[in-house]
């Protein structure tokens, strides 16, 4: 089927909606993962309300239209290991169990990264940073705690997280500081450790821009020279109505299949709302105080933006579709539009539509656009 336009598909979902019910027989609803079945994997993220089942609207989409899922929060360092002498798996053990009841090809979000890092993992009570022997040592703790607990459970690890900078140099934060290069090389090692048949993957945002993709690219390549195994590098989709550019994100797609490792799209989304500052990219450290002018659908989303924005993710998702063969993943970063990080993410009080479901856990026009293509 060609590619239904915005008006098209809502009058293709009015009609669907429609059909037999004046036979009062319950409409047949349509799953993702059965039209996407011999394509990729499509998942989501989950918070924890809703591996524990308490959020019905949208644990019944997500059973019904993915077949993968992700940790949103709850295996982050700060929430799963607070203390050094304290893991939590409370919710991490939830969020697993939910996944297996679901039979979802679970992935875990993330062992090493900067942000939402536990204030004690660097540095020593004084509030130094520590030595490389003492960090190199809480990393093997931590990786091998983690992934040990769920060996055979969890597919697939996020083994670093948004390690280099828009211009390809390494991002300077603790681990760097502290181990420079060598902490990324450190921690696929000792994934692999931990869990030799789970995937292994680096997971970064501005995916397309030049430097990045050319800095990861050169990642990818030193470990593979090493003897490291990478499974996959996950592009993060967090998009906007004019960045990237489709072309520009398709070459940084081919650019990393070509060193011979799989491409995941992950944290997929896509905001209405204007950037208050420049080279934001997906930083989530960013923070600027609340503006009226970049809040400018606090209501509802006009129908003219609501269909630029069903065709630009159309558009991106007919490009994965395109790559199927080297594409193994799509991942949502959550469920529906009030689930989204981007509602107070850089600014508290603004209001996003940048998923696939809104407000009120109804599919958008894209979900059958990508169903019927």
């Amino acid at each position: 089927m060609k590619k239904l336009s915005y008006t098209l598909a809502v009058g293709w979902m009015a009609a669907l909606l429609c059909t037999g019910c004046t036979r009062q027989q319950p409409v047949q609803e349509i799953s993702l993962k059965e039209a996407l079945a011999d394509k990729f994997l499509i998942g989501v993220a989950i918070n924890s309300t809703q591996a524990a089942g308490r959020d019905t609207a949208a644990t019944r989409i997500i059973r019904q239209h993915f077949n993968s899922i992700v940790a949103e929060n709850c295996m982050k360092s700060e929430v799963i290991h607070p203390e050094e002498d304290r893991y939590d798996f409370t919710l991490s053990d939830q969020f697993v169990e939910f996944g297996e009841a679901n039979d979802m090809y679970i992935i875990g979000h993330t062992l090493i990264w900067h942000s939402q890092l536990s204030p004690w993992f660097c540095v020593d009570e004084a509030g130094k940073n520590v030595s490389p022997e003492v960090l190199t040592e809480r990393m093997r703790d931590h990786i091998h705690t983690i992934v040990g607990r769920y060996k055979g459970r969890i597919k697939g690890w996020d083994v670093v997280n948004e390690a280099i900078e828009d211009d390809g140099s390494y991002r300077k934060s603790k681990f760097y500081e502290i181990l420079g290069e060598e902490f990324i090389p450190m921690a696929f090692r000792l994934a692999q450790e931990a869990d030799p048949d789970a995937e292994l993957y680096y997971n970064d945002f501005s995916m397309a821009h030049p430097g990045k993709r050319e800095g990861v690219v050169r990642l990818v390549k030193q470990l593979q020279e090493r003897g490291i195994r990478i499974d996959a590098v996950g592009m993060q989709g967090h998009m906007q109505l004019d960045f990237p550019t489709v072309e520009a994100f398709e070459e940084s797609m081919l650019a990393f299949a070509a060193t011979g490792v799989k491409v995941m799209i992950t944290e997929l989304d896509m905001t209405v709302l204007p950037s208050p500052g420049q080279h934001v990219g997906a930083n989530v450290e960013a923070r600027f105080g609340y503006e009226k002018a970049m809040n400018p659908y606090p209501e509802e989303l006009p129908e003219d933006v609501s269909g630029l924005w069903n065709d630009r993710m159309d558009d991106f998702f007919k490009l994965f579709l395109k790559h199927r063969a080297i594409v193994s993943r799509v991942t949502l970063w959550g469920v529906a539009d009030s689930d989204s990080w981007r509602n107070d993410w850089p600014m508290e009080g603004r209001t996003d539509y940048p998923l696939l479901f809104d407000r009120n856990h109804q599919p958008k026009p894209v979900v059958y656009q990508v169903i019927y293509d």
